[in-house]
């Protein structure tokens, strides 16, 4: 059954790919089922896929040398994963920040954008080499918090699968407006 996305009437065989491309793995199982719910609730919009790459051990004090041959070796992990048709987005504290009807508007030109491909970048716990934060086109922020990259996988996903149901017009966003009390006179 055919469904709209914005403008896009997407057939079932249309789907976006979109890849979540991530330094690490998951140890914890409620980190694990998260993730897993949110790709079964994807699967009805894209083609979802995570990618894990392998983290480097980092000491609890580091010098910024070694940091940045970590974010190298880490980076080259990514960009060996990162499909060359791929419009790449990178999660990164420094990036552009979205409400979620934001976020949802800035998904469906992605996809306009795109080549089918769609390829966000979480990087390690220092960070993104420049190299993969080159090749992105859009840097996203959450928040200038500091949050678990686990944490991070799972509200990426919340607000991609929003984002979704923003632009088909479901019923899973609800937007309430705040509005601060009128002072006493």
């Amino acid at each position: 059954c055919a469904y709209q996305v914005g403008r896009r009437l997407l057939l079932p065989g249309d789907r976006m790919n979109v890849t979540l491309l991530t330094v690490g793995s998951l140890k914890e199982r409620y980190w694990r089922e998260a993730v897993a719910e949110y790709e079964k609730r994807l699967s009805a919009y894209c083609k979802f896929r995570l990618i894990e790459v392998k983290d480097e051990k980092t000491p609890d004090a580091i010098d910024s040398a070694a940091s940045r041959r970590v974010r190298q070796k880490e980076g080259e992990r990514l960009l060996e994963k990162i499909d060359a048709r791929a419009l790449v987005v990178t999660l990164e504290i420094q990036g552009k920040k979205f409400d979620s009807e934001g976020f949802a508007a800035e998904m469906e030109k992605l996809e306009e954008r795109s080549r089918g491909e769609l390829c966000f970048v979480i990087g390690g716990s220092l960070g993104l080499s420049p190299e993969v934060s080159a090749r992105a086109v859009l840097h996203l922020s959450f928040s200038d918090f500091t949050f678990p990259h686990q944490l991070m996988r799972v509200l990426f996903l919340e607000q991609l699968y929003r984002s979704y149901r923003i632009r088909t017009g479901a019923p899973y966003h609800n937007c309430l407006l705040y509005t601060s009390p009128s002072p006493r006179d």
